[in-house]
């Protein structure tokens, strides 16, 4: 099951993203709507925020008066962490459900719609994050229709996420400046190009398709890419160290659209224990991958070049990730590389140079491709002086 984080700022229409998604058939949990239920009349949760905050915030219906206490614990940090002691174990508990609950109805695709998602650091827990996003000035007068005054509106605007923050977790920004054919258009091309085929590469357990190789001029985003992938997989690998190598990890660079990630854990056993969570985490392993090619002149045990590779599910961002036992030579060498052609203009010229070459040559056979760079990277590594440093 394909989980997608969905989040945005007050007004941004995140509500109607949800919507949508909800009519191409995603399952939604909606935060907000969890947070009402926890402290709906007659539960648990309804008695221990009265029994903290007073029965004034008992409305004659019987129900919370969810104005008066917001507007207490916005005001005070103390009242606002007591508040979350009460809510948040049981909002946690009734997410876990609901999504249970999605998954025995066979939900391909749950949509996690949540306010604060940025704030709470859940971003990497997700296989995706879409972040809907729409101008000040456009928030201001929907939530004015809305009847929130400008004032107000300004305040909760600044007690959430800036848009910085949101860009940074966003595998998706949906702008949603304009009409609602507009946003509604987005939507659907997300979900045919992307979030569908997502989630039957994840059931069938096999990574996304691939093209020819085709080298393209570096890209900006690839670090922020990069960075969002890692923090999924130290999501996935907690006692994993995860580094961005490779041509994409070099700026200036030229390189195939394809993010490589390095994820060292300490023994071969916790290499073979990370199989089931890496593919359910949307990264399937490559079972005809085993070792990178032996080098004797630097390690001749073949235990030092053992690997483990994963390619991820995701149709919208390719990506190779090399699972290695910390330490060993292939794991060193791969940082050592990558930290060369950073800083030395020669060694990345020769290296492109390379690398046009042998995608003109094998412009299907990614393993030959890789395969023919061996010689150079060990060349040029000891042509600088560079031994593989110790651990």
């Amino acid at each position: 099951m394909l989980t997608v984080g969905l989040t945005g700022g007050i007004g941004s229409g995140k509500s109607a993203v949800s919507a949508l998604l909800a009519t191409q058939g995603a399952a939604v949990v909606d935060a907000d709507l969890v947070a009402r239920d926890v402290v709906a009349p007659g539960t648990p949760g309804m008695a221990a925020v009265i029994a903290a905050f007073g029965p004034q915030l008992l409305l004659s219906d019987g129900s919370l008066d969810r104005s008066a206490l917001g507007g207490l614990v916005f005001a005070d940090d103390g009242a606002r962490k007591r508040l979350n002691g009460i809510v948040h174990p049981l909002i946690a508990e009734r997410t876990r459900l609901l999504f249970a609950a999605a998954d025995r109805d066979r939900a391909d695709v749950v949509v996690h719609d949540v306010p604060l998602l940025v704030e709470a650091g859940l971003a990497p827990g997700y296989h995706l994050v879409v972040v809907v996003h729409a101008p000040v000035d456009v928030r201001l007068a929907r939530l004015a229709a809305r009847g929130l005054p400008e004032p107000q509106a300004r305040a909760r605007m600044a007690a959430q996420a800036d848009d910085t923050s949101r860009r940074a977790v966003a595998d998706v920004w949906l702008d949603n400046a304009g009409s609602q054919a507009a946003l509604a258009a987005q939507v659907t091309s997300l979900w045919d190009d992307r979030l569908a085929p997502f989630a039957r590469n994840l059931a069938a357990s096999r990574p996304a398709l691939r093209g020819r190789i085709e080298l393209v001029a570096p890209r900006p985003q690839w670090a922020a890419e990069a960075a969002r992938l890692s923090a999924r997989l130290r999501w996935l690998c907690p006692d994993a160290d995860v580094q961005h190598i490779g041509s994409t990890a070099v700026p200036g660079l030229i390189a195939k659209d394809v993010l490589d990630l390095q994820v060292e854990v300490a023994t071969w056993s916790e290499v073979e224990a990370l199989d089931g969570s890496m593919t359910r985490g949307g990264f399937v392993r490559r079972p005809d991958v085993s070792t990178d090619p032996v080098r004797p002149d630097l390690d001749p045990d073949p235990d030092q070049w053992r690997k483990r590779v994963n390619l991820s599910a995701d149709p919208g961002r390719a990506a190779n990730v090399h699972v290695r036992v910390a330490g060993t030579t292939a794991a060193r060498a791969a940082v050592a590389f990558r930290d060369l052609l950073r800083t030395d203009g020669q060694a990345r010229q020769a290296y492109a140079a390379l690398k046009h070459r042998l995608s003109e040559r094998h412009p299907d056979d990614v393993d030959a491709y890789a395969e023919g760079k061996t010689d150079l990277i060990m060349r040029l590594l000891g042509h600088n002086g560079i031994k593989i440093p110790e651990t």
